[in-house]
């Protein structure tokens, strides 16, 4: 749950790195909310859970784009490479490699191995 909350408090940093765990730990709440509020408001019947279904969905967009590019900048590329999901048939499953794809060892362009650091995960909201 920390992972999701870091990546919410990083609400719209598109610079930096994000290592694997804190994409999928993200990606993984953020499914989980979202369907529990769908499928809550579809077996109640409840047009208000499925409006906050949206409404979540909308907040966390930007977020959601933020640790994609982050995830990107760790293992080597552009953040432009999030946009390769809009290809035809392929986009999705290359872009799902990507995402799998272990962190770029040492310092990039985009900063420091995230792994390599200190106890990321009680750092956060630390300046």
């Amino acid at each position: 749950m920390n992972w999701y909350l870091k990546v919410l408090k990083q609400y719209a940093d598109f610079s930096g790195r994000a290592r694997r765990k804190e994409y999928w730990m993200f990606t993984l709440f953020n499914m989980i909310f979202l369907y529990g509020l769908l499928l809550t408001g579809a077996a109640l019947d409840s047009t208000a859970l499925m409006i906050l279904g949206g409404i979540y969905l909308l907040g966390v967009f930007i977020p959601s784009l933020a640790v994609g590019v982050r995830r990107m900048h760790d293992i080597g590329k552009s953040g432009w490479y999030i946009l390769v999901s809009f290809i035809p048939f392929i986009g999705g499953i290359w872009l799902l490699i990507l995402n799998v794809t272990d962190s770029e060892s040492g310092t990039n362009k985009w900063g420091d191995n995230p792994k390599t650091g200190g106890d990321e995960i009680n750092e956060i909201g630390v300046a």
